[in-house]
């Protein structure tokens, strides 16, 4: 069993990877999923998101260690299990980021990734229902599609955000996110367009393509410092294979710093408090984690005119069936978040630092049961969080998930941000386009204040917003993981392509920005391929 080029982890970088790799023929490729196939109905209907939160063969469902700054809280983290990864049970949101995150990055030192290098690989992945621009592609395999009828609660909240002076943005994605409006969705023709339906289904015939699911890395196999192939357990066996050119880590932000740490890669005293030999001391593996932290206002809706009327009843629900399978259209083909809004809060902020999901439904938790009244939801998050934590083993054990500390609100700025965005989004429900429908506050509710309170509010009922991020981190400094062609630092024969390779979370959503690192990784590894056989 030896390949060209082993991938571990089917998610939404993996699975661009797979494709792009194999496309030529000339390289073999094995594609290392430990979840099932992705044959659950649920999964490509969008609403289905709800079913996914909380399922166990689809959904790693991690919990974080107890948050000091969360009232020691162990916060549920979603994580996608089966091909796809996360791109099968996630929102569906389409968003970039800001032109300025990529330029950051290129500032601190990674050629290449500043926006206008990095945009035609987002047009290259992209089909996006509108046709082609100078931002947007019209060709490519990831379909992103307007939700085609207006909401009157969405249309409401455009009105009251405009009346604070947010102005209209029909696209969130030219690189200028600032503005209120609907979301694109990575949807096509009313189902789900996850990574593994885009980019994995249309190459799995190929010969020079495996794909095994149910197969869980455990390890590299090293030979010195030179990564020579990879250990999974599938069915209750270990088994080892072999690769030729490169082993490419696509397991995510959590599992790939993971395995560099099984494998003797990572901080020494980290490896050594476990009993792992140390291979090559990296200490920024695991470190540098990020994530968005949202808070849920939640209000009472005067009209019948929200997704949990449409659910409430087995009526209902068989007309948003009905509606969905004839047209697509309808809460079924939305999933839960209809727009969203970008705007700047902070003090000296030159670009949007929060950002909204503003659902048409509630309910006590993320893809938890519909209330029984009509309500809807404003989820706010600050997009550039300054708290950071860390990911590391906690035993030898591969099959023992790691220690996950967000160390969310450790940072005074993300502290004053947590109270002015709960603050920013009552001023946005009270403005006088919303006060028709908003008959009442559900949660925080009106006891809820003063800043303290507000704060508290923030630490009780906070909750990840699902983009973890950054823990094998691209650069050139002490704490980089991997250089600017994404190769491991000191390693041969290994690179990662996942968001754990972000210096910095970009500004919003990260499925289409981990499938734009794997495109643009994809030409640097064939590129480099290309240089190796003209070479020899």
């Amino acid at each position: 069993m030896d390949f060209d080029y082993v991938i571990v982890g089917a998610g939404s970088s993996g699975c661009v990877l797979a494709n792009r790799l194999s496309a030529d023929g000339r390289h073999n490729v094995l594609l290392l999923e430990a979840g099932p196939r992705d044959n659950y109905l649920w999964i490509h209907i969008p609403i289905g998101y709800g079913k996914t939160m909380f399922h166990k063969a689809y959904n790693w469902g991690f919990h974080t260690e107890p948050e000091a700054g969360m009232h020691g809280r162990e916060i549920y983290w979603p994580r996608g299990r089966g091909l796809g990864g996360s791109s099968s049970i996630n929102g569906l949101i389409f968003v970039r980021g800001q032109r300025e995150d990529y330029d950051h990055w290129a500032q601190l030192g990674n050629a290449g990734w500043d926006w206008n290098s990095v945009l035609p690989y987002f047009i290259k992945s992209e089909h996006n229902t509108r046709g082609s621009s100078a931002t947007h592609g019209g060709n490519g395999p990831l379909w992103s599609s307007d939700i085609r009828e207006k909401h009157e609660l969405m249309e409401a909240i455009i009105r009251g955000a405009e009346e604070l002076g947010v102005p209209h943005n029909d696209d969130f994605n030219s690189g200028d996110q600032e503005g209120v409006g609907y979301y694109q969705l990575f949807t096509k023709n009313g189902w789900r367009n996850s990574s593994a339906v885009a980019y994995l289904n249309p190459a799995k015939s190929r010969p020079n393509l495996k794909i095994e699911t149910g197969a869980q890395a455990t390890g590299l196999i090293m030979d010195g410092r030179r990564a020579v192939g990879v250990r999974y357990r599938q069915h209750g066996k270990d088994v080892e294979v072999r690769v030729a050119r490169e082993v490419i880590l696509s397991a995510g932000a959590l599992q790939s710093p993971q395995l560099l740490q099984l494998s003797g890669i990572g901080p020494a005293d980290l490896l050594k408090r476990n009993g792992i030999n140390v291979v090559h001391e990296l200490p920024g593996v695991g470190q540098n984690l990020q994530d968005h932290l949202q808070f849920r206002l939640m209000f009472r809706v005067a009209k019948p005119i929200t997704t949990n009327d449409d659910l409430r009843t087995l009526a209902g629900q068989a007309r948003v069936g009905l509606k969905w399978l004839m047209t697509g259209n309808g809460p079924l083909g939305i999933g839960i978040n209809q727009g969203g809004l970008f705007t700047r809060i902070l003090p000296g902020s030159k670009s949007p630092d929060i950002q909204f999901h503003f659902a048409t439904l509630s309910a006590d938790q993320a893809g938890g049961k519909p209330h029984e009244w009509s309500g809807c939801t404003f989820s706010v998050c600050q997009l550039r969080p300054e708290s950071r934590g860390t990911v590391e083993i906690k035993s030898r054990d591969p099959m023992q998930p790691p220690a996950m500390r967000p160390n969310y609100l450790s940072a005074e700025t993300d502290r004053y941000c947590a109270v002015e965005s709960i603050k920013y989004a009552r001023k946005l429900a009270s403005t006088s386009a919303l006060k028709p429908y908003l008959t009442g506050e559900y949660k925080p509710g009106a006891n809820v204040r003063a800043d303290a309170e507000i704060l508290e509010y923030a630490r009780e009922n906070g909750a990840t917003i699902f983009h973890p991020t950054c823990t094998c981190k691209m650069g050139s400094d002490p704490m980089a993981v991997t250089d600017a062609r994404l190769r491991v630092h000191g390693i041969g024969g290994l690179r990662i392509v996942d968001c754990s390779i972000m210096p910095t979370l970009v500004s919003g959503n990260t499925h289409a920005p981990a499938v734009m690192i794997a495109e643009k990784a994809s030409d640097l590894i064939l590129g480099d391929a290309k240089k190796d056989s003209v070479a020899a």
